[in-house]
């Protein structure tokens, strides 16, 4: 697809485009639903990083900053929002069979981002915004005649304008469809991973298809996008992928945590239990994985942890002699294990011993994947549930020093504060998390506490002044933008 021209820009600049991007992120993080759990989504960035890296000039002139994230939703979606944030239901976690099939939505996601769909909208609609008003002075001028007439007109104009939008937003999926095609073919996946999840929710949308008529539907009719893709498909070379172990163990981590309710628990038991008997050992160790999440939210950790054991054996199995068996790639499956390993155990705080070995586990296993975020920020839970908050806040410093925009580094680093004594710091840093999400009015709250703080030094105090000034400034800016934008509506 060609670059875009001017047009888009003079109506949304990518610059404004990401920071409406983050200010809808910040909500969207305080929601109940939003599933912040650290495998999932260093899975999901994983592999929507991969699917970015396959498409030149995908971040745009701003260089967009993707995040991938997962919400709990019982809707089979996923959704862009400007400026490279792409949300997915966890619902069509589930649904996706194969890696494949989800990289498919995630690259048609990215397609809408890449084209800057939402910036494009908003011309169009500022466009036909004219067509009702024209409608509205022929209105008037009708009703000298007649006053159905002038109803009639009005109703004309409003619905044009409204056919308008339906049709920008149907060739807007197309595009994006095809964006999608060439992002993930270019990035080593099954091309057909597409057709097959879009029969997927072909199923799924079955009965609101046969209600809404096709020329009222956002998105063109579901038998029309597979008969595209599967002539794409004709002209494309056949890719054979297996999927990656630490796909399955995902999925299974998905459907425990989108319903952690008694009966949500028992529902996912039951499906686990089914799936350890299924044939495949990815499959297997899936079911067992899933298992021994369910046993630890149920409070039985020694089932827990006997269940990731004979997940850990079905996975280190050896292929049966003389029988075919294709190598599983394992993709990010030990961190994976190694963060249910630690769940399980700092779980059980009130149990020294096994915070200890905790905190043995959680260095070790941070010194082997120093990437992953989530091993990280459990060897600092460790260390401050293990009562070494002097080490968990050295840490969390250097921790810091790299990843200044982690807001849960700040949350723990507050923790190890408080554990040291040292409130005027505590409230510092949970200052600073508050900044990280959005909460400008809640970090200066923290702020003022931290000036009240008896041990706050002359230095604290230098540091408080100087991040308050920068934060009204801040907020003055903030209320200045929404005026202006009341002012024009």
């Amino acid at each position: 697809m060609p670059t875009l021209g001017d047009a888009s820009r003079e109506d949304l600049s990518p610059v404004m485009e990401q920071r409406l991007g983050e200010e809808i992120m910040n909500d969207i993080r305080r929601d109940r639903d939003y599933l912040d759990d650290p495998p999932i989504i260093e899975y999901l960035n994983n592999l929507g990083q991969t699917l970015v890296a396959a498409r030149p000039g995908a971040r745009g002139d701003a260089n967009y900053s993707y995040f991938f994230f997962v919400v709990r939703d019982p809707m089979l979606n996923a959704f862009a929002l400007p400026g490279g944030n792409i949300g997915v239901h966890s619902s069509l976690l589930l649904a996706a069979q194969t890696e494949s099939e989800l990289a498919s939505v995630l690259s048609h996601e990215i397609g809408h981002v890449a084209q800057r769909h939402i910036a494009r909208q908003i011309g169009a609609q500022k466009t036909d915004a004219l067509i009702p008003l024209a409608a509205m002075i022929l209105a008037a001028l009708a009703s000298k005649a007649s006053s159905d007439a002038a109803i009639g007109v009005f109703m004309g104009g409003q619905g044009l304008a409204i056919q308008r939008q339906l049709n920008f937003s149907r060739d807007a999926e197309r595009e994006a469809d095809r964006v999608g095609f060439q992002i993930m073919g270019e990035a080593g996946y099954d091309v057909s991973g597409m057709v097959g999840f879009f029969q997927r929710l072909q199923q799924t949308t079955r009965n609101y298809s046969d209600i809404v008529p096709a020329w009222l539907q956002t998105h063109p009719l579901t038998t029309e996008r597979i008969a595209d893709i599967q002539a794409r498909i004709r002209e494309t070379p056949f890719r054979p992928r297996v999927d990656g172990t630490d796909f399955f163990l995902v999925r299974s981590r998905a459907r425990v945590l989108q319903d952690e309710s008694e009966k949500g628990l028992a529902e996912s038991k039951a499906f686990f239990q089914t799936q350890t008997e299924a044939p495949g050992r990815q499959q297997v160790a899936a079911g067992q994985y899933g298992l021994s999440m369910v046993a630890m939210r149920q409070h039985d950790y020694a089932g827990a942890q006997q269940w990731l054991d004979k997940a850990r054996a079905t996975l280190d199995k050896a292929p049966t002699a003389g029988a075919f068996s294709s190598p599983m790639p394992r993709g990010q499956t030990d961190t994976e294990l190694a963060f249910l390993s630690l769940e399980i155990k700092l779980a059980q705080e009130d149990n020294p011993k096994v915070i200890a070995a905790a905190v043995k586990e959680a260095e070790a296993a941070h010194a082997r994947y120093p990437l992953s975020r989530g091993l990280a920020w459990q060897y600092a839970d460790a260390m401050i549930k293990g009562g070494k908050s002097d080490e968990a806040a050295l840490f969390l410093r250097d921790q810091l020093q790299m990843y200044r925009s982690e807001p849960e580094l700040y949350d723990f680093l507050a923790q190890a504060y408080s554990k040291q004594g040292k409130i005027a710091l505590q409230h510092i840093a949970l200052a600073e998390s508050y900044v990280l999400q959005g909460g400008t009015m809640a970090a200066l709250d923290q702020l003022g506490l931290a000036r009240k703080a008896p041990d706050a030094t002359y230095y604290d105090q230098s540091v408080i002044d100087g991040r308050e000034r920068e934060l009204q400034a801040k907020r003055r800016e903030m209320l200045g933008d929404k005026k202006k934008d009341k002012d024009k509506d």
